[in-house]
């Protein structure tokens, strides 16, 4: 079955940097969308950015370009998002996706906070 799970999460200052990453199972990696995800409390799950099934194309929510970088490693079936510059509002519980017109998976979350 499909999994995907993430790590990295943590507590940061302001300014800092993590390093979140997915691994995932249960599917051919190589040939997937994959995408981040974040959900603040009280507020509703945003994407963050996405990648290509090779990793040559990228998007980024505005709220992030110039500070998060999506990239994969399809040979680690895994998803990495670089989270630099990290502000206050950046805290979220933040979740790996993939998705197309028939199906819709995602990670179990993990939390990161920033805060001072």
């Amino acid at each position: 079955q499909v999994q995907l799970v993430e790590s990295g999460g943590g507590l940061v200052q302001p300014g800092g940097s993590l390093r979140l990453s997915c691994a995932a199972s249960g599917f051919t990696f190589s040939s997937y969308v994959m995408s981040w995800y974040r959900q603040a409390p009280r507020k509703e799950r945003e994407l963050v950015a996405v990648i290509t099934s090779d990793g040559g194309m990228k998007n980024y929510a505005d709220s992030v370009k110039g500070r998060f970088t999506i990239s994969r490693d399809n040979a680690k079936n895994t998803v990495y998002l670089q989270m630099n510059s990290l502000k206050p509002e950046d805290t979220a519980v933040y979740y790996c996706n993939t998705a197309g017109w028939n199906y819709n998976y995602w990670g179990q979350g993990t939390q990161v906070t920033v805060s001072s």
